[in-house]
């Protein structure tokens, strides 16, 4: 059997997004999951917003990509650890993932692997935000309001969620990453100078990203899924790259 060494990132898919063609981008996502060389990996990190929206009840959760749970499933089955970090639009996740088996992390989360130390995360929050979306993301987190909306018919609360999150996107131009403006990169600069870090990888910024930091260090930022392909990082044991294979019908 092969040794276990290879390690993917991947993050931003929105499935449930009624943009492009939702159907067509989970489908290549499952093709994802299921063309990865399972005997060959050790983990796959998710570094959120797989999910365009995602609300747990106790006992309901939603339908969307099901067939994605269900590769997921696969390949922990076939012994790859599954790491998730909730993003900005999947935060509501609370037990479910846990019980199938996945790992749950908060950013920023430190890892070495093989040697090499990480810092992943989603990406958003770490080294400022606005205002607005810093109090956004607290009412989000907020037990109280959490309860409020569980009292919502799940018919009703996936809808709201959904539709708000298509508005909110419509009213965005496709973002590009602005090197050493961005809070990002102030936070890797900063945490690079407390504790040793040989890769930052996260993703919220839907642009892929590959800059190498004043201490030698590199931040990566993984591209989401909307534009066709299948991007993620791949870490082989020894080092990390970005890659956005086509996917099977290109």
């Amino acid at each position: 059997m092969a040794e276990r060494k290879l390690v993917y990132f991947v993050s931003d898919v929105h499935l449930g997004l009624r943009t492009v063609d939702p159907a067509e981008r989970e489908a290549r996502f499952i093709a994802f999951l299921k063309g990865l060389p399972a005997q060959e990996m050790r983990a796959l990190y998710l570094l959120g917003d797989i999910w365009d929206f995602w609300y747990e009840y106790r006992d309901v959760i939603p339908r969307e990509g099901a067939r994605v749970v269900a590769a997921l499933i696969g390949l922990m089955d076939a012994g790859v650890e599954v790491w998730f970090c909730p993003g900005n639009h999947d935060i509501w996740t609370y037990s479910y993932f846990e019980q199938l088996g996945m790992h749950r992390f908060e950013q920023p989360y430190y890892v070495t692997l093989d040697g090499k130390d990480f810092c992943l995360g989603h990406g958003d929050l770490l080294g400022g935000a606005k205002r607005g979306y810093k109090l956004m993301i607290k009412v989000f987190h907020n037990r109280a309001a959490q309860w409020l909306f569980s009292l919502l018919h799940p018919w009703m609360a996936y809808r709201f969620g959904l539709g708000w999150s298509n508005s909110n996107r419509r009213k965005h131009r496709p973002y590009h990453f602005r090197g050493a403006e961005e809070p990002l990169y102030r936070f890797a600069e900063a945490a690079a100078r407390e504790r040793h870090v040989d890769y930052f990888v996260f993703g919220h910024y839907h642009d892929a990203v590959d800059l190498t930091l004043p201490g030698g260090e590199r931040l990566f930022v993984l591209k989401d899924w909307m534009d066709g392909g299948m991007p993620c990082g791949v870490f082989n044991g020894s080092s990390f790259e970005l890659r956005c294979p086509a996917s099977p019908a290109e």
